[in-house]
């Protein structure tokens, strides 16, 4: 008889995006003539930048010579990728990483997810809410929760994030070994100081615990005073690994490409209490379960950082964030509070009533689709998020509809 990992059972129904397809979707069937806009999704709408086009091309091209042709890559990524990485994104911060400790991947949400793999069953797991619901999951699909009730997993730190802390959560109350960090963060839009997220370097190193810190959206950040990086932070290569991803960065969302970083200095612990370097196990399981990202594609991301990718990525940035700006604006004005869209393409919007209720007014009323907060964790409730992965002419019909419907 062949048996199921139970902990699979355990899981919530993904209730929240399938939700909003039947709500946009009956909307649709009795309003035919209503144009929909989506400002909902986290996926980017702008093409890829012209230099990553033009390098993809060469790349391509060159699989149809035999003599330049590539078969398998290295499982870490080309070193003409990872070494550009540890220049431009790291030592030009002042954060000391090398190249080989950068793993070129296929997605920030597959190695956000797959990194727990590295961890005991056993440890306990501090997790923000609202959340991005993979690190939620993943820990609940390996064992390390108990059921789901009252809107909550038993046996999972939960950090409040809300209004009243700036919505940057507190360091934990209780003994916790895995922490999950992201900033700017999905689905608020908050950012996190040097000096807060020192505590939490601080705190990891005091309690032998381990922060993931998801930096996907770093790329957005206009204000030189945050951190891009957590290895900006003295001390967080012994305690910290951190995810990055091209999708947001230079809309690789369909391309497929992202690195995670784990420094040599970066350990765990095993039964005994010994250390065992973390950098050598995730290049184990890297070796074992991934094949590597495409030779093209990784050209493509080298383009990035070229002096013409670097110019077009920026254009393309300062676009999604102009769009934010002109939601923010007029959701300020219309009188609700609001976080993120400065530093970050969401804006967390406190709707003052239910989050389905604020967001079937905003369909229903304005043919607007946004996400309800309350699907990102029980702290979520009463809030919506709009993303400015829009196109401006859209992002500008929106904010009228919405506007109509509170003037």
């Amino acid at each position: 008889m062949i048996k199921i990992n139970e902990n699979y059972n355990k899981l919530q129904a993904s209730y929240l995006f399938s939700d909003i397809a039947k709500r946009v979707n009956s909307f649709q069937e009795q309003n035919p003539d209503k144009e929909i806009i989506k400002l909902g999704i986290g996926d980017v709408t702008k093409s890829l930048p012209k230099a990553c086009i033009e390098a993809f091309h060469k790349a391509v091209d060159e699989m149809d010579n035999d003599s330049s042709f590539r078969g398998y890559g290295p499982e870490q990524g080309y070193d003409f990728l990872r070494e550009v990485i540890a220049i431009e994104d790291f030592q030009s911060r002042g954060a000391d990483i090398q190249a080989d400790e950068i793993f070129i991947s296929d997605g920030a949400k597959c190695d956000s997810g797959n990194i727990q793999e590295l961890f005991s069953d056993d440890i306990k797991v501090a997790i923000t809410d609202p959340v991005y619901p993979v690190y939620l999951d993943t820990n609940v699909m390996a064992g390390r929760s108990g059921f789901y009730k009252d809107g909550r997993y038993e046996g999972i730190t939960y950090l409040d994030t809300t209004k009243e802390n700036g919505f940057v959560p507190q360091l934990p109350t209780e003994p916790v070994d895995l922490i999950y960090l992201c900033f700017p963060n999905n689905p608020t839009g908050s950012t996190i100081s040097k000096d807060e997220l020192k505590k939490w370097v601080d705190y990891a190193r005091e309690n032998k615990a381990l922060i993931l810190y998801d930096a996907a959206y770093e790329a957005f950040i206009t204000d030189d005073s945050l951190p891009k990086s957590i290895y900006e932070i003295e001390g967080a290569k012994e305690v910290a690994i951190e995810f990055r991803s091209f999708s947001k960065t230079a809309g690789f969302t369909g391309t497929r490409c992202a690195f995670t970083v784990v420094p040599k200095e970066c350990m765990g612990y095993d039964a005994e209490g010994n250390k065992q370097g973390l950098h050598c196990l995730w290049n184990r399981r890297h070796c074992t379960k991934f094949n590597g990202v495409s030779y093209p594609v990784q050209k493509a991301a080298e383009a990035v950082y070229s002096s013409e990718g670097k110019k077009q990525v920026k254009e393309t940035i300062d676009y999604y964030m102009n769009n934010a700006k002109i939601i923010r604006d007029e959701i300020t004005k219309l009188g609700f509070d609001c976080v993120g869209g400065e530093n970050s393409p969401y804006i967390w919007i406190d709707g003052k009533k239910g989050s389905w209720e604020f967001f079937d007014m905003l369909l229903n009323e304005a043919g607007v689709v946004c996400t309800p907060g309350a699907g990102f964790g029980s702290c979520g409730q009463g809030y919506i998020r709009i993303s400015a992965f829009n196109s401006y002419e859209n992002v500008i019909e929106a904010m009228g509809r919405i506007s109509k419907i509170f003037s």
